[in-house]
């Protein structure tokens, strides 16, 4: 039991170095002898015992495109990545992080709580009909997601990704990796810009004639290299920490870097909102942006995310969430926009709502939709 403490003890001061340097060699974890093979063994006869005879439960095999509004509703979902709520001027921060969004009639909902805190729990999690209490992971394999849903009323679904994968939600759909082979000029070290996914956005909106949902999965903020999620033009603020090694850095430095990717996720949505707006004339549409999980940039010498949510800062658990719907959408849909700015401000929101809201923006109508979490029942 000593020596447990001595080990935690030892692991919590060198903390910083630690968590940059097993997230930028991810395949030390399978170095670790014998724990690399106990693990493997586990989860190998965990599969064979289990998984491998479950069946695949569907969801919503009853649900219904209501739509009867004449247009269609074009929403889109934008996935983000390591995003915390409290770095977003929206919320109050002290630094503006959203000068464009801020100038495009959003609505931000402050104090939401995500269902993880990373992104393998968190996807499949906010995607799913279960709540944070009752996730499980092995169950939410072997079942419909609200993606699935949605498809099976007939609505038009194409999901892109700039982020490493769906995490098995988007698996029965349409769905396109970015890659530089769309433009490689936007990619370096590996990765891509954001600003990828919005190619050829606006055109295929313009093409749609039938109720569509398009998910944008960003790669946002993830760490450490936050310096490699923006161009150089969102230098803003300085100085910043260029490099994967956080120990290397200053608390300061990193926190400027983590915020000009916050600056570039602004100016990434506004964009979106822009395309959308474009199109109001001939479609409803919406846009609905809510994060994964959030980040520590060093508050109590923790950084990164992914610690157990029983222990989890509020750091890492708590995301934003905003919404921009155009006039011809809150007509359609009926809503009170002063109700859900009202909403917007008094918490309570969280990760379980997603599954039941995004089933409302599309006019869905199922057994399995619970209105008390869509975020629009009060206010409709």
């Amino acid at each position: 039991m000593v020596s447990v403490v001595v080990i935690a003890v030892i692991a919590g001061f060198y903390y910083k170095d630690y968590a940059s340097l097993v997230r930028n060699h991810s395949e030390i974890k399978a170095l670790l002898n014998p724990t690399n093979y106990i693990t493997a063994t586990y989860r190998y006869g965990r599969y064979q015992l289990v998984e491998a005879h479950m069946p695949f439960k569907h969801l919503g095999e009853d649900a219904v495109d209501t739509n009867k509004s004449g247009r269609p509703n074009v929403v889109v979902m934008v996935l983000g990545e390591a995003s915390r709520s409290m770095n977003y001027s929206l919320n109050g921060y002290k630094r503006d992080t959203n000068p464009q969004l801020s100038q495009r009639d959003v609505i931000s909902f402050k104090n939401v709580q995500s269902c993880g805190t990373a992104t393998a729990v968190s996807v499949p999690c906010m995607f799913s009909d279960m709540t944070r209490a009752t996730y499980n992971p092995t169950t939410v394999r072997h079942q419909d997601s609200v993606i699935d849903v949605l498809n099976h009323a007939g609505i038009n679904l194409l999901w892109k990704d700039n982020d490493g994968g769906c995490k098995g939600v988007c698996d029965r759909i349409k769905h396109i990796e970015m890659t530089a082979k769309i433009d490689p000029s936007l990619c370096h070290n590996g990765s891509c810009y954001d600003q990828i996914l919005l190619n050829k956005l606006q055109q295929f909106i313009d093409e749609q004639k039938q109720d569509t949902l398009i998910v944008i999965h960003l790669i946002g903020s993830h760490g450490p290299t936050y310096d490699d999620r923006y161009p150089a033009k969102f230098k803003h603020f300085t100085p910043t920490c260029d490099t994967s090694d956080l120990q290397n850095c200053t608390r300061e430095q990193v926190a400027n870097t983590y915020d000009n990717s916050i600056l570039y996720t602004d100016h990434i949505l506004s964009q979106v909102v822009d395309i959308l707006k474009a199109d109001d004339k001939h479609a409803n549409t919406a846009m609905i942006y809510m994060a994964d999980h959030g980040e520590s940039l060093g508050e109590d010498g923790i950084y990164l995310h992914g610690l157990p949510y029983s222990i989890a800062p509020k750091e890492q658990t708590t995301v934003p969430l905003i919404l921009w719907l155009s006039p011809s959408y809150e007509k359609s849909q009926k809503i009170n926009r002063q109700c859900l700015i009202k909403e917007s401000n008094q918490g309570g929101i969280t990760q379980d709502n997603l599954f039941h809201t995004l089933l409302g923006m599309m006019d869905v109508k199922t057994k399995i939709y619970q209105p008390k979490l869509d975020i629009f029942n009060q206010c409709r």
